[in-house]
């Protein structure tokens, strides 16, 4: 996994900005409960989505793992955020109303121990809204995606039939989902070189170093390799309490 720490400094520049947060915002507010008030940003990174969902009047607190995320967020939101592991929340029982995981549980080895810990701090009739099937979203048939394709990992985490499963064994149950789109990251061929080199596409392959080099030469490769190819599309579902 990438040192978020050390990410956290370009992470907004380089993960589409204020656009894909905007949208990331609006599809959390389309599946908020009504009368949600306290809402938990898990993974919230530089907080850039937890200010949005801020501005919409709802008590929000944001965690994340990274110091370095955590302390940008700080910056933006004094006072609401908390450095913390998904796995051990630092919240009681029936805490929140809502607790978000946006871009999170593509990242994880197992995401059952951070779906358990959400369902055990949200109240009755709370929901758990989190990314799901994230790699598929990257997949826009384009031809980066067809050079891809034979290092795909098999079943990550976010897994939309394995999560739903584990929700169901810590008590939550689907309750819609929604799309969005993730604004500015249609990336060119050669950007797609470089990060596949930084090892920011670790959570999407299985392969080797000889083989990631040499899919990022395949890549350089391509026609037209300064012209970014489609936006990503994100899939969110939400998973209501019993």
């Amino acid at each position: 996994m990438l040192d978020y720490t050390a990410e956290a400094a370009v992470y907004d520049r380089t993960r589409g900005g204020v656009p894909r947060a905007e949208a990331a915002a609006a599809a959390v507010r389309e599946l908020l409960p009504a009368g949600a008030t306290r809402l938990l940003d898990l993974a919230c990174g530089t907080g850039i989505v937890t200010e949005r969902l801020v501005a919409q009047g709802l008590q929000v607190v944001g965690v994340d793992a990274a110091f370095g995320m955590a302390v940008r967020a700080e910056e933006r939101l004094p006072g609401k955020i908390v450095l913390g592991d998904g796995g051990r929340l630092p919240f009681a029982d029936r805490s929140f109303d809502v607790v978000t995981a946006i871009w999170l549980l593509h990242l994880l080895p197992d995401a059952e121990p951070v779906i358990a810990e959400c369902a055990r701090v949200l109240r009755p009739g709370g929901v758990f809204l989190a990314t799901v099937d994230k790699d598929a979203g990257h997949d826009i048939g384009c031809d980066v995606d067809a050079l891809f394709a034979p290092l795909l990992r098999r079943q990550a985490a976010d897994d939309s039939a394995h999560v739903l499963e584990v929700a169901r064994s810590y008590g939550l149950g689907f309750a819609g989902e929604t799309r969005f789109t993730g604004r500015g990251q249609g990336r060119t061929p050669r950007r797609v070189a470089e990060v596949l080199r930084s090892g920011w596409y670790a959570s999407r392959v299985v392969a080797s170093s000889e083989e990631l080099e040499e899919l990022a030469r395949a890549v350089e490769l391509l026609p037209e390799p300064e012209v970014p190819r489609g936006e990503p599309r994100f899939r969110v579902v939400a998973l209501r309490r019993h």
